[in-house]
């Protein structure tokens, strides 16, 4: 059997990309970058593959039920998380929802699918390619590639963005369920946060209303107009409170007794 040289070059040459391709996916992979530089990692790497004019991220907000913009090639900062698409609006939609790829190799905006942007330039160029990214058989996001020019996208383009959608699409959801667990996280603080403060709201208010026979909402007041004209957390007043009391100098509170409450 003979073989046609330049088939088994460009073989070869596909081989080569892919080997690339993940060496860097790899790295990127045990990097530990949060998820915003991921995304630019990937772009990165789809930018130079196709050399593409323009390259846009959309991720699954799954709580939402929709997908949205999260990172760009061209500086979108307004449009990153604000700019969504329901599962199978518009060309990006429907990638989502088929999980399948679209290409477009002119007149793009002619597409039935196709829903415009005003705001992305993008949505104005003439080829786009759009892949899914897959983790675990689930969509998790959607890769739009585009051209200012009508560009025949070949198979050997296509294959290799697939191939960096799959690599990266592990990555990506790791990412965003670590980025998930900090929100988490913070929530969790800012929780605590506001059940201390408002235990030490409590016990001023009680030492105020023991010392000037005040009720629990003239203390209260006091309170909060102590913060207004310090312009202090309500905490810290409360604080400054219980430490005057606890070190015994009863003497401290007699300025706040003589505040006047707001009517």
């Amino acid at each position: 059997m003979t073989h046609d040289g330049s088939e088994v070059n460009n073989g070869n040459r596909a081989d080569s990309s892919h080997i690339t391709i993940l060496h860097r996916t790899s790295k990127i992979v045990s990097s530990g970058l949060a998820i915003g530089e991921m995304l630019q990692e990937l772009i990165a790497i789809t930018v130079e593959v196709t050399e593409c004019d323009a390259c846009l991220v959309y991720l699954a907000d799954h709580a939402r039920g929709d997908i949205v913009l999260r990172a760009s090639q061209l500086p979108h900062p307004p449009e990153i998380g604000s700019v969504r698409l329901k599962l199978g609006e518009g060309v990006t939609g429907w990638v989502a929802q088929h999980k399948t790829v679209v290409a477009l190799a002119r007149n793009a905006s002619a597409d039935s699918r196709f829903k415009p942007f005003s705001t992305l330039v993008e949505d104005t160029y003439q080829a786009f390619l759009s892949v899914p990214l897959v983790s675990g058989g689930e969509v998790i996001g959607v890769l739009n590639v585009h051209h200012r020019e009508p560009h025949e996208h070949t198979s050997k383009e296509i294959s290799l963005l697939l191939f960096v959608g799959e690599q990266m699409g592990g990555a990506i959801a790791l990412s965003l369920l670590a980025e998930k667990n900090a929100h988490l996280q913070d929530e969790a603080l800012q929780i605590k946060q506001q059940l201390e403060t408002r235990k030490l709201v409590e016990r001023a208010k009680g030492l105020l209303q023991r010392r000037y026979q005040w009720t629990e909402q003239q203390a209260y007041e006091r309170l909060r107009n102590e913060s207004r004209r310090l312009r202090k957390p309500i905490r810290e007043i409360a604080e400054a409170i219980l430490l005057v009391e606890g070190l015994g100098q009863n003497e401290g509170l007699g300025d706040l007794g003589k505040i006047e409450r707001d009517s």
